[in-house]
């Protein structure tokens, strides 16, 4: 056991500004003695330790009470100080005193820090020149407590002061709040690598009885230097541009800010245009609409510095890609008939390599390469055929020349409606279409209402036409006719009626046929089981009454052979003896 009075209390108690501070005072008395009082003090700032007296408890009452912080002062049941509502002013340090009687006085300190909210640091960029002094940022921190420190980074790595290259320059303000405000300026040299450097401050605090930091945003710093070097190119690239494209001419460099550009096309005896009129100077794009082969050549870009008047240049040479003078050639050249052959020459010049296509009328590719060859013409392959010209190498670049392959010669008939079954009185149309060049008329040599079409390359005539007894009889005729000759046909009418009337007997005949072939094979089955013999003679009349009783005899009617003789006149048109139909009537065995 302790044999003194003894009094503990913290070292230092943290409080944020505007809350409350409680500061413990414990004490030992030994034998369990009892204190006679508890006084508090603070200590004022000064050359000499001055006592300033907060309050005095007998008895757990506070006695005495300092008019600075009256309403704002509490006691607790272990005798603890709380301080409510804190400032900065009340960072100090403060006395708990214990007086016990007969065991003497002790007593204790607490240093007591008030800090403000978390430090804000702000980042200033003023822009730079090179021959200026490069001051860089700015970093300030407001209303802090206690003072911060500041710290900067370039790229994320620390900077630290180093003679004409780095200095960081710090100022610090105490406010009539209490609060300080520390303010760290960046000054350092840059070069044109710094203009994609970023920098930082970091601000350092204690909170707490811990180390904490703060960063800022990051900060880019616009530094101005002259170009070192330009660059001049085509968009797109110059190897596919073709007639017909809009290209642009984007000249770059290195300075900032932008030099001023100008742009000139090489011309006759190392002349050059100025271009500068049509192109933008301050972003350096020269834009040349709807290109063709002229605007191919040598093109150069200048630049002027207007801080220290030094001119950079750069050439670049544009190729303009073409097509031209696509001509197609026919041989031979003469005028082709129906059976001749032709050969289609296609050529072209260009500055690139060039690939061929032919295609007919309908856009579908025929065959590929610079010649066509077209065999044994018709008057159906006469058409147009256009040479296709590519240039793979060049995306879009292409044109197309046509050509006319004209088969000439006297028409060709191609179809007629004959034979045509009609019917006396009826309204019919007779059809014929043929095929020539050049185009044929059609004439038909009977009165009608003529109706004349073009189709497919045919030519086609539709005649409507009553049916009467001289054209049943004569039927009708188509012309056809050109400068190259003439073609006829022959339209030939049937009547439907007498034709149906000889379908009958037709069809009468037959079935009498099939009659007596289904009778000849019934005699043939009987002959084979027995039941039918035959003479020697190979030959019997089956009309005689006088057949033996034990021969087997077919007899049929006469009136059956009149009916069959009537339907032979009939079919056949002539009559026949007696005797030969009858001997159509004999079966053999």
């Amino acid at each position: 056991a302790a044999s003194k009075l003894e009094v503990s209390m913290p070292a230092v108690v943290e409080v944020e500004s505007g809350g409350t501070a409680r500061i413990e005072c414990n004490f030992h008395i030994p034998g369990n003695g009892s204190y006679a009082y508890i006084e508090w003090f603070y200590v004022s700032a000064g050359l000499r330790e001055n006592r300033v007296g907060l309050c005095r408890i007998t008895g757990g009452e506070i006695l005495e009470e300092n008019a600075d912080y009256k309403g704002r002062l509490s006691v607790g049941e272990d005798k603890a100080l709380s301080i409510s509502r804190v400032t900065m002013q009340d960072t100090r340090t403060f006395v708990c005193q214990v007086g016990a009687g007969s065991h003497g006085v002790g007593e204790n300190r607490t240093e007591l820090h008030v800090y403000s909210e978390l430090p804000s640091p702000l980042g200033v960029t003023p822009c730079l020149r090179l021959s200026l002094p490069p001051q860089i940022a700015q970093c300030i921190s407001k209303n802090s407590f206690p003072p911060p420190n500041i710290t900067w980074h370039k790229n994320g790595e620390q900077l630290k002061p180093e003679e004409k290259v780095v200095k960081i320059p710090a100022t610090l303000t105490r406010e009539s709040s209490g609060l300080y405000t520390v303010s760290s300026t960046l000054l350092a040299h840059v070069t044109r690598e710094d203009r994609n450097s970023v920098y930082h401050c970091t601000v350092h605090y204690w909170l707490r009885g811990e180390k904490r930091a703060v960063e800022s945003r990051r900060v880019n710093v616009t530094v101005f230097y002259p170009a070192e070097h330009v660059k001049l190119q085509v968009m797109p690239s110059s190897a596919l541009v073709k007639e017909g494209d809009d290209v642009k001419l984007v000249c770059e460099a290195d300075g900032n800010p932008a030099p001023v550009f100008s742009f000139y096309k090489r011309e006759l005896e190392d002349s050059w245009q100025d271009l500068s009129s049509l192109a933008d100077t301050n972003s350096g794009v020269l834009n040349l609409h709807d290109v063709n082969k002229n605007s191919s050549g040598l093109y150069r870009c200048q630049t002027l510095d207007l801080d220290d008047m030094k001119q950079l240049e750069k050439d670049v040479e544009l190729v303009v890609n073409y097509i031209e003078g696509v001509r197609v050639k026919m041989e031979p050249s003469s005028p082709l008939q129906e059976g001749d052959s032709v050969t289609l020459s296609c050529d072209a010049h260009s500055p690139v390599a060039l690939n061929y296509q032919w295609r007919d009328e309908k856009g579908k590719k025929v065959a590929e390469g610079s010649q066509l060859f077209l065999r044994n013409l018709t008057f159906e392959t006469s058409s147009n055929f256009s040479c296709k010209v590519i240039a793979p190498s060049v995306p879009g670049l292409e044109q197309s020349k046509q050509v006319a392959v004209a088969v000439q010669g006297k028409p060709r008939i191609v179809a007629i409606s004959s034979p045509m079954y009609v019917r006396q009185d009826e309204v019919v149309n007779l059809t014929c279409k043929a095929i020539a060049f050049p185009r044929p008329s059609v004439q038909w040599n009977i009165n009608g209402t003529a109706h004349e079409y073009v189709e497919n390359q045919h030519v086609g005539s539709n005649l409507t036409v009553r049916v009467n007894h001289d054209l049943l009889r004569a039927g009708a005729m188509c012309r056809v006719s050109n400068t190259l000759g003439v073609s006829e046909k022959h339209i030939q009418l049937l009547d439907q009626q007498s034709t149906e009337s000889k379908g009958v007997i037709i069809v009468a005949i037959i079935v009498c046929i099939l009659v007596v072939a289904v009778l000849g094979s019934v005699i043939y089955f009987l002959h084979k089981k027995g039941k039918i013999s035959c003479g020697r003679a190979g030959k019997q009349d089956i009309t005689k009454p006088e057949a033996r009783k034990d021969k087997n005899v077919v007899e049929v009617k006469s009136d059956k052979l009149s009916e069959e003789a009537g339907l032979l006149q009939g079919a056949n048109g002539e009559k026949r003896p007696a005797a030969d139909q009858v001997g159509h009537g004999v079966m053999r065995c």
